[in-house]
């Protein structure tokens, strides 16, 4: 199982190092999820410069797409020379977006029609998209799912595990990460969010 993690300069650690984590806590599975951009280094919203693991066309071939946010993933919404870099299929792959990342989704014409969750500061460019934004940290549309908020991306994390192993395996991998004294609460409410709109009819791994 294959996730590419999109990350472009000026993109907010947490989207996607939580992501990152939380989703290789499958690598015994068989999962692999990287962090994949225009270059072979990005540079985040603190000055924290990384290697990207594979380039930006990798996310054609993955079987779920993450959009993380930044200044780079609004700039890249605005340049079609990268933006048509990115032809994803929802047809056979779980995409999500965090934050601003919902606006470069928007702009791929991911969205079309459906609602979405982004943060307050990304919120009148998505609604300037066509896209009407809910006030709350998840949703998901079939194959697509939108969050909003930083520490919502444990939540985008929760819905591709839940989607693809089932609630036992999100369940398992979600205790892995808690707050020690606080794991009963935080699987139960993170589930709680995401269960609803999980990808039913794929085949648990």
């Amino acid at each position: 199982m294959r996730v590419a993690i999109l990350s472009f300069d000026g993109f907010n650690e947490i989207d996607s190092f939580v992501a990152l984590h939380v989703l290789n806590r499958l690598v015994p599975d068989g999962w692999r999820a990287e962090l994949v951009g225009p270059s072979p280094t990005v540079t985040s919203m603190n000055g924290v410069t990384v290697s990207t693991q594979s380039s930006l066309n990798t996310a054609n071939e993955a079987d779920v797409v993450l959009f993380g946010s930044g200044a780079g993933g609004r700039q890249v919404a605005r340049e079609p020379k990268l933006r048509d870099q990115i032809d994803l299929n929802p047809g056979s792959q779980l995409i999500g977006a965090q934050c601003s990342g919902t606006l470069l989704m928007a702009s791929l014409g991911l969205l079309d029609g459906l609602p979405a969750c982004t943060d307050d500061a990304t919120r009148p460019l998505v609604e300037e998209a066509g896209i009407d934004v809910l006030d709350q940290p998840f949703v998901a549309c079939g194959r697509k799912a939108t969050a909003g908020g930083c520490l919502s991306s444990v939540y985008l994390a929760a819905w591709v595990i839940t989607s693809m192993m089932g609630v036992e395996t999100a369940e398992r991998v979600l205790r892995s990460v808690a707050p020690v004294g606080e794991a009963d609460d935080f699987v139960h409410h993170a589930l709680e969010v995401v269960q609803p709109y999980a990808v039913t009819e794929l085949p648990h791994m």
